[in-house]
């Protein structure tokens, strides 16, 4: 097993971890303020120090978590059971309209990116974390349509893809069941790379506002709050970035390790 996978596994598994555990416990109850211990460094008793509300920055990060990977993961998900069968719509009508429409209108979200979109919404419907996963889902369609619609298309040359076709199978059920069990593997790898960036930009739109608004948790607005205090208190940034930073890094290498396990050829030539 690659380390790259190995150390993906660990990092993403820390996240996940934190944010369960945070449904059950936290070392400080997140809305509980005690001015009194405002901007206190990192110690034994807060472990990443407290922010301008005296709240413990551990806690925090944990419940933060929860926030983050429930919009990456329901973003992905809308991404996917949209996004897959376009792709495959796509190809099984390859050089027809509606191959054309698809595609044209994958060309059409590629054009606004996700904070757009996120702008677009929340100035019809107001900021919320509901409305950057609509955000970040819709910008994921596209993308999931893509990398279908490629897989499928180099399997549809395929001798037992003829075979299927001549069985009298028509290309709906070809699809389903021939062209998407073989390119699940690239599916997978897809997926852990829009997750780490549906964490990446679920936290941009919190730090601009447009995502999950108080008392709810977020990495993205614990960046923004901090950024006032910096010079004064710098671990208030330096964890909650630290959180975003390892987070993504771990989903990225992830994917690396799992295309590197899932593909046959680079299994060869490893």
């Amino acid at each position: 097993m690659r380390a790259s996978l190995v150390v993906g596994m660990a990092l993403s598994a820390s996240a996940a971890a934190a944010a369960i555990l945070s449904l059950l416990w936290t070392p400080y109850d997140i809305a509980a303020l005690s001015i009194g211990d405002r901007l206190l460094p990192p110690s034994s008793e807060h472990w990443f120090g407290t922010d301008h509300f005296g709240r413990d920055i551990a806690s925090l990060i944990m419940a933060g978590a929860q926030t983050s990977i429930a919009v990456a993961l329901v973003a992905v998900g809308i991404g996917i059971g949209l996004g897959v069968p376009l792709g495959l719509l796509a190809a099984a009508n390859r050089g027809g309209l509606v191959e054309e429409v698809v595609m044209r209108g994958n060309d059409l979200i590629f054009a606004f990116p996700s904070l757009v979109i996120a702008i677009l919404i929340t100035a019809v419907f107001g900021p919320s974390a509901v409305n950057a996963i609509i955000a970040i889902g819709i910008f994921n369609i596209p993308v999931f349509a893509r990398v279908a619609r490629g897989g499928a298309l180099s399997l549809w040359t395929l001798d037992f893809i003829r075979a299927a076709e001549v069985a009298g199978k028509d290309r709906l059920r070809i699809s389903t069941e021939h062209i998407l069990p073989n390119i699940a593997n690239l599916l997978i790898v897809q997926g852990t790379i829009q997750f780490s960036l549906g964490i990446l930009a679920e936290a941009g739109l919190s730090y601009v506002g447009l995502g999950a608004q108080p008392p709810t948790p977020s990495w993205g607005r614990m960046l923004a709050e901090a950024q006032t205090m910096v010079t004064l208190a710098p671990h208030v940034a330096i964890f909650p970035g630290l959180a975003i930073v390892l987070t993504v890094l771990g989903l990225n290498l992830l994917g690396d390790g799992l295309r590197d396990h899932l593909d046959p050829r680079l299994r060869r030539s490893g």
